[in-house]
């Protein structure tokens, strides 16, 4: 068999894939519109815009597609293109996320690498709990503070449901460290709670359960928040906000950003010193340990320093937090 002769039929030429030619230029979006995500909910953004002619505008945008996998939270500033007449239908995009001045994050105890972010750019994490149903636990109120003094968050603990209970003795070893606190009640007067929420953005943290909705109802008009019960059997509260958002407080003078209920809050993201460093009512004592003591051995200071019954169960938190990673819930 005589072997066929190849021709130029046989040489196939792979066409380019692009006749455009490659530029590293990006676009330039320094005088994009600023604006303020105020709600997150399914892949789309509520924008308040911050400043130029359309001010003060509701637009609803999305994330464009070179942030790739970047985050945009409640709290951030970001930069917007597109349609941002606000009319009903209208979708902007969101193509630049400014720095952030603080994040509030948590770790998923479930999956330790993954760090979820809350919101961004507040000024005072309120720290809400119930007197009794659900039960306050101090473990959770040390997670929420590490991650606050962590980020130059002012902390601020608000006791609910106080005509329950006398919240005095949870609130005792707060009170001893100088952290601001307040107490309410279902229909009592919130004007002292104004005054602390006054000209800042405040995020409410807690269980599901403990009244952070009922608050936001009673200290913004209109702002219609789900509210829920407590489940009888587990102690649990029902999960009744299923996203962040920040309202306008009824002064027009400050800000408040409702989250969804926590069932935990992990604080693997947080590094091992500056979690020490929350607990501050330790520091002189920790001068006194051996180096690269782990505060959790024979020869550690805290065992014969600390003595007082209150600063005792705190530095069990602090231990349990080195030793696994979190504080209990």
């Amino acid at each position: 068999m005589t072997p066929r002769e190849f021709d130029e039929d046989d040489v196939r030429i792979r066409p380019k894939r692009s006749s455009r030619p490659r530029t590293k230029d990006r676009p330039d979006y320094t005088k994009a519109d600023l604006a303020r995500v105020v709600a997150v909910d399914r892949g789309r953004s509520t924008c308040l815009i911050e400043g130029g002619e359309n001010i003060g505008r509701i637009v609803t945008a999305m994330k464009a597609r070179e942030l790739g996998k970047k985050s945009v939270v409640v709290g951030d500033v970001v930069r917007i293109v597109g349609d941002i007449s606000g009319s009903e239908g209208s979708l902007a995009r969101i193509v630049a996320v400014e720095p952030r001045a603080n994040v509030l994050t948590r770790t998923v105890e479930d999956d330790a690498g993954f760090e979820r972010m809350i919101v961004s750019n507040v000024d005072q994490l309120a720290i809400v709990l119930a007197v009794a149903n659900p039960e306050p636990r101090h473990g959770f109120v040390d997670r929420a503070l590490v991650v606050a003094f962590d980020q130059a968050i002012k902390p601020l603990i608000i006791m609910t449901k106080c005509d329950l209970a006398d919240p005095s003795e949870f609130l005792a070893p707060y009170i001893d460290l100088g952290i601001d606190h307040i107490s309410v009640q279902r229909g009592s007067d919130l004007t002292e709670l104004r005054t602390k929420l006054a000209h800042k953005r405040t995020v409410l943290l807690g269980h599901s359960g403990v009244g952070k909705s009922t608050l936001v109802n009673a200290l913004v008009d209109q702002a219609n928040r789900a509210t829920g019960d407590v489940n009888d059997v587990t102690g649990r509260g029902r999960h009744t906000s299923s996203s962040a958002v920040a309202l306008e407080l009824n002064e027009k003078n400050g800000w408040i950003i409702d989250t969804p209920g926590v069932r935990s809050f992990g604080l693997a993201h947080v590094e091992r010193s500056r979690v020490i460093g929350a607990f501050s009512e330790f520091k002189e004592a920790i001068e006194h340990c051996p180096r690269n003591c782990s505060h959790d051995e024979a020869d550690c200071a805290l065992n014969s320093m600390i003595t007082d019954p209150t600063a005792l169960a705190r530095l069990a938190n602090l231990r349990g937090l080195l030793r696994e990673g979190k504080l209990g819930s």
